[in-house]
């Protein structure tokens, strides 16, 4: 492809901002990234409090398997300069438990079961489900993998494998049919909590690419990176190092594709003539402010996406809790509305910082839980905890991992989408074709560079 291509790019987050620097990489210097917001990063939102250091309300962390992302850090020059994570736990009730703990008699036979199916999931993965890490979905539906393994040195993978078909089975069936269950009990914390659903819904591939078993390991032992200025930071540094920045303030309203161009309309200017056409934002949307055809109406009608809401809070200095809590129990379907966990993120004697909460208002087939009341039940569970909030400080409401459900998977969606890959000028990334985490978008991002704008 000519290096003088001009590139649309819809979408500063992860996703758009990684797809320009792997262009910039293969040579590519003529593309735009167009972003809607007043700075970049999408959900990697890390605003300033009054003392001037980071919250986070998005995410909030990263581990030595995001090799997606260490690469935009290398790139930038950018490094690993966080506060340690460190968490505790909490049942319903506000009491502290240790779940894991082997000091309790009435634990061993529990924890005994998860420690023998964790070994054997680990040994299905690396066995029965030789692929499962591939980024993004494509071929699973058909039994075969196709793309980059999950590695530093991201070595092109393909390979014939039916028993990916388990994959697009929701992660309880997936565990029941396999003899591992308890294995659940560890996957919830990284996968729940952080808002990607519940296990009875989602299907197996969402959660095993985005923890895959060495990514899980990282969790569990706390091999975790933070960042002092943020997530966003990582996404600022590298929105500096581009030699064309993200264009903020540019919501797209406009999407027109014909003759063998595509026409980009932001705000009310006049329209912006491009060659290709890279979309990083949500799918669904796009369909609306673009000229989308029939079959990307269809497919894109398909997505779901979890109402996952943020909010920061301040406490009085003596309600602060010592450390993040965990509470597992509020992470069934249950139970949806209720706060998941909490976050602080700077050192436990620190009496001067937002606390961060989180809470999922969706489950299938379920009616959407009401924003306003699952914020007063936040609040009250953060009594119940016995850290009651004072103040309001930030609320976020968000769009967030989009996917499709069992069904559709199976019939081929993935198929159908990566086939159109290119048509019209238009090519798809973003969460919904890997997993709605950066280093999965970021991957992809790569993924899609190697695949279509290399030599």
């Amino acid at each position: 492809m000519d290096r003088n291509t001009r590139i649309a790019i819809l979408g500063g987050g992860p996703a758009g901002l990684s797809a320009a620097m792997y262009l910039e990489k293969k040579g590519y210097e003529n593309y735009t990234v167009f972003e809607k917001n007043n700075r970049v990063g999408g959900k990697c939102y890390s605003p300033k409090y009054k003392d001037g250091r980071a919250y986070e309300m998005g995410a909030i962390m990263g581990c030595p398997t995001y090799f997606a992302v260490q690469e935009v850090m290398d790139f930038t020059g950018y490094g690993v300069d966080g506060p340690a994570l460190v968490r505790q736990y909490k049942n319903k009730d506000g009491k502290v438990i240790d779940p894991f703990s082997t000091k309790n008699v009435l634990n061993l036979p529990h924890l005994l079961r998860m420690k023998n199916h964790v070994k054997k999931l680990c040994k299905l993965l690396q066995t029965k489900y030789v692929g499962y890490d591939i980024n993004g979905h494509r071929g699973i539906s058909q039994g075969r993998y196709d793309g980059y393994a999950a590695t530093k040195e991201h070595q092109k993978v393909s390979g014939e494998n039916p028993n990916l078909k388990d994959l697009m089975l929701p992660f309880d069936e997936f565990c029941r049919i396999n003899g591992v269950e308890g294995v659940k009990d560890l996957w919830i914390g990284p996968y729940t909590s952080f808002g990607y659903g519940y296990f009875d819904e989602i299907p197996a591939a969402y959660v095993l690419k985005y923890l895959d078993f060495d990514t899980m390991m990282d969790f569990m032992y706390l091999r975790l990176w933070t960042w002092k200025d943020g997530t966003q930071s990582i996404w600022d540094h590298l929105n500096d190092k581009l030699k064309h920045p993200a264009l903020l303030n540019q919501e797209v309203t406009k999407v027109e594709r014909h003759d063998g161009k595509v026409y980009i309309t932001a705000g009310n200017e006049a329209p912006k003539e491009f060659d290709k056409l890279i979309v990083t934002t949500p799918l669904p949307y796009f369909a609306e402010y673009a000229d989308a055809s029939a079959a990307e109406k269809e497919l894109f009608s398909k997505i779901d996406y979890e109402r996952y809401d943020s909010m920061a809070v301040e406490m009085k200095p003596e309600n602060i809790p010592d450390t993040s809590y965990y509470i597992f129990e509020n992470m069934q379907p249950e139970r949806l509305g209720h706060l998941m966990v909490y976050y602080k993120r700077w050192k436990t004697d620190d009496k001067n910082q937002p606390i961060t909460t989180y809470t999922l208002r969706n489950h299938k087939g379920q009616k959407v839980l009401d924003y306003e009341g699952t914020k007063k039940q936040v609040l009250e569970d953060l009594k119940t905890m016995s850290n009651p909030a004072e103040n309001v400080i930030l609320e976020c409401e968000n769009y967030y991992f989009p996917h499709i459900f069992t069904e559709d998977y199976q019939a081929g969606w993935y198929e159908k989408v990566e086939g159109m890959q290119g048509e019209n000028n238009t090519f798809y990334a973003g969460e919904i074709m890997s997993f709605g985490d950066m280093e999965e978008v970021a991957e992809y991002s790569r993924d899609l560079v190697e695949r279509f704008f290399a030599d």
